[in-house]
């Protein structure tokens, strides 16, 4: 039997009906969600998970230690949206980032027990 949600919900991407952004596409959120810090559409500086968990690399690295607070994988770098509209309209004006602040500081002693036993395990084997 053939399956009612579309292909991209099932996968758990963005939605147009949940959000406004076409199914893939990220949301490139606007900022750290532990320390609030501003991440910026062309920010090299913006982490994510594979649930677009985003966190700024000083967090990630000194804070995190890798592995992120909401589902317990480990972080890539965000990809830059093109400025540029160099084909078929896929440029940041077509296609704005998100404004939804998502400020959720990670609680130090709750994160150190969640984390301890993720830690030593390498992302790519969680």
């Amino acid at each position: 039997m053939p399956h009612s949600v579309p292909p991209a919900a099932r996968l758990g991407f963005v939605t147009p009906a949940r959000t406004g952004f076409l199914p893939g596409m990220l949301e490139l959120r606007p900022t750290c969600e532990n320390c609030n810090r501003a991440l910026p559409p062309n920010s090299t500086e913006a982490l994510i998970c594979s649930y677009e968990c985003t966190f700024c690399a000083p967090c990630v690295e000194q804070v995190l230690f890798n592995v992120c607070p909401n589902c317990g994988g480990g972080f890539t770098p965000r990809p830059v949206r093109p400025v540029q509209n160099w084909k078929g309209n896929n440029h940041l004006a077509q296609n704005p980032a998100g404004t939804t602040v998502k400020h959720r500081p990670v609680d130090p002693a709750a994160y150190a027990r969640f984390c301890a036993r993720i830690r030593p395990i390498p992302p790519e084997q969680r």
